[in-house]
């Protein structure tokens, strides 16, 4: 570790169990593909360590110690396992390149995904949930292959710009946020929408647009508008009773 870094044991175990839960969850809600998905942390008191899950493991896996901790050099420092070569350039890059991006969750989930694949897919102003997230999503428009090097995760940082979800074409999505809890509801909230959307647009009927002057306009954290760490706890407890191998 970097000298002078003071990392708090159990802030890195709350950090750990709120990640771990998060890949419990969205397996739980089948955002994940198969095992190729990834989802990290910074690691609290830390500028350049991150958490993530090794390559390899099931998100039904994975477990608050399972999960690797890595550099932005894409070295593996504590932890059984490998960095994927995409989750390296995809995490290291946005975490480097927007410090507020403390956690980073990258999934394929089934509506925001089928959107992303759809030509000018967009999330439209048609549902109450998307007057805060209209303009918290960036579109990135072109698709150059997996994430294979650094070159094309900077691309992808510079397309996520200030904003907090990524719609990436022909793939999937990314969403970040200053704490697990805010990015994990962020998705969520995001993934639900698109569903209502797509779901509304599937009967063939045109969308019911909301007038431009309801759009909250809000790009600020996540958690200031909703209840992202309630969110999460309720969760937890549910896993504690069902799955509470993942909080080991």
């Amino acid at each position: 570790m970097p000298l002078g870094l003071t990392v708090s044991a159990e802030d890195e175990w709350q950090a750990r169990c709120d990640l771990a839960a998060v890949f419990r969850v969205l397996a739980r809600l089948g955002m994940n593909e198969q095992i190729a998905n990834h989802n990290s942390v910074m690691l609290p008191g830390s500028r350049d360590l991150f958490l993530i899950n090794p390559r390899g493991l099931h998100f039904r896996e994975i477990t608050a110690s399972k999960l690797i901790l890595c550099d932005l050099e894409g070295r593996v420092l504590k932890g059984a396992g490998e960095l994927r070569k995409v989750a390296f350039h995809i995490h290291a890059k946005i975490h480097l390149n927007h410090p507020q991006a403390t956690c980073i969750l990258h999934v394929h989930p089934q509506y925001l995904t089928a959107l992303s694949m759809a030509k000018g897919g967009k999330l439209e102003l048609a549902h109450q949930n998307s007057l805060t997230l209209y303009d918290r999503i960036a579109y990135d428009d072109t698709h150059n292959g997996p994430v294979l090097s650094d070159d094309e995760g900077e691309r992808v940082a510079r397309v996520l710009g200030e904003r907090t979800i990524l719609l990436m074409a022909n793939h999937g999505v990314t969403v970040v946020g200053p704490s697990i809890h805010e990015a994990f509801d962020e998705l969520y909230m995001a993934e639900r929408t698109c569903m209502y959307q797509m779901t509304a647009t599937a009967a063939g009927l045109p969308l019911a647009v909301l007038r431009d002057d309801l759009r909250d306009r809000y790009t600020g954290p996540w958690g200031e508008r909703f209840d992202a760490r309630l969110h999460l706890d309720a969760w937890r407890r549910m896993l504690d009773r069902e799955e509470p191998d993942y909080a080991t």
